[in-house]
């Protein structure tokens, strides 16, 4: 059974810094947006345990940071080991039920996997966790559940939180996507506040994201090779460089996206023919639906779906294509040697629910500098705060 104890002080930052490794525990860990960006921010970062349903994610996790990923569910992880000691938790419960792209379901039993998280945090004594959703879960029940548990008698009485709204295009990012970013800090401890902002008002245009990237793919398969991973074979593993492939487009969906100017979407074709029966008989909204992205400024946040222009804005800003799976990648701050294991749309989902690496760098350091004793609270703003 897992190990849960009571938390008492996971000991201080002593003002010099802190000798190797920062025992990481990433939860949710997906294919390891947040251990990436840790791991770049300061190179004592090491998981000791990592945490993933998704087995083609957890593979691709494994081929990046060895032999630490538990491939299932959070539950049968809690049943089966214990949960091991850890600086820091970091991991972002499952967000669709949050996401006003979906059906914002308030009984969703995806609202309540952050409980499991607590329970983690509890277990593993960390001196700090970080915690990432939607923003809209910066104001629902599920926050305010959240820090009801931080009050005395709850499950963390010894741990406070804050939360703030971050645009990762504030911290280099070619994108903007904003997430609510949770921080607690065990009560020994100062409360760290959140990193400011290194490229406000000068965000990344999307051209530097994809410089050097061939524009023109001729490819529309990753090429065949598998991995024995977790007791199955699966496509991969393949490198970032690797997944430059394109999909194959009807000639409707060709026509339609020739169609679309530079800059524009579906409110831009001009054959009628050429339109759904929804799209005609809907002609406001949904100005994202068939858009082309733009050179000189960020593209739009990174979902799921990105490889179908019919679900965002999308579109190449020059070619008449969706962005590939290495675009998207990129387009997340991956670097160009990262493992990825899957089907196309296995990557597609793992990169589209990925925390975008320089937000996580930014996080990483800012916790490290905590870690370390240093005075990181100028940028602190108490939103959710026992």
């Amino acid at each position: 059974m897992s190990h849960i104890v009571g938390g008492g002080a996971p000991g201080a930052a002593t003002g010099t810094r802190m000798p190797g490794p920062l025992r990481l525990l990433d939860l949710f860990a997906g294919v390891g947006g947040l251990s990436r960006g840790f791991y770049d921010a300061d190179h004592r970062y090491r998981t000791v345990r990592a945490v993933e349903m998704d087995v083609e994610a957890a593979a691709g996790y494994r081929a990046n940071f060895g032999d630490v990923v538990y491939a299932g569910d959070i539950h049968d992880w809690f049943s089966e080991e214990d949960v091991p000691e850890a600086d820091v938790v970091i991991g972002g419960p499952p967000c669709q039920g949050f996401s006003p792209l979906g059906t914002r379901n308030p009984d969703d039993p995806r609202n309540h996997l952050w409980r499991q998280y607590l329970m983690a945090v509890r277990a593993a004594r960390p001196k700090y966790f970080v915690m990432e959703n939607v923003p809209a879960f910066a104001t629902s029940p599920s926050a305010e559940g959240l820090r009801a548990e931080t009050e005395p008698g709850g499950t963390l009485a010894d741990y406070a939180i804050e939360v703030k709204i971050l645009d990762a295009a504030d911290f280099g990012t070619a994108q903007v996507r904003k997430r609510a970013v949770v921080i607690g800090h065990h009560r020994d401890l100062p409360p760290p506040g959140f990193p400011a902002p290194t490229h406000a008002g000068r965000h990344l245009p999307l051209r530097l994201a994809l410089r050097g990237v061939r524009r023109f793919v001729a490819e529309t398969e990753l090429r065949e090779r598998t991995i024995e991973v977790f007791g199955r074979e699966l496509p991969g593993a393949y490198r970032t460089r690797e997944l430059h492939v394109d999909r194959i487009y009807s000639s409707v969906m060709k026509a339609r996206i020739r169609s679309v100017p530079p800059g524009g979407s579906r409110l831009d074709i001009a054959n009628e023919k050429l339109l759904p029966r929804c799209w005609r008989e809907h002609t406001r909204g949904a100005g994202d639906v068939m858009g082309r992205l733009v050179w000189d400024r960020p593209a739009i946040t990174i979902r799921t779906g990105f490889t179908k222009p019919e679900k965002g804005r999308f579109l190449h800003p020059d070619e008449d294509r969706a962005i590939t799976l290495m675009e998207a990648a990129l387009i997340q701050g991956f670097p160009r040697d990262h493992l990825f294991v899957g089907s196309k749309t296995a990557i597609a989902r793992q990169i589209g629910n990925a925390v975008p690496v320089p937000l996580a760098a930014a996080l990483g350091r800012h916790i490290a500098a905590a870690l370390d004793g240093e005075d990181v609270t100028s940028e602190q703003e108490v939103r959710l705060q026992s």
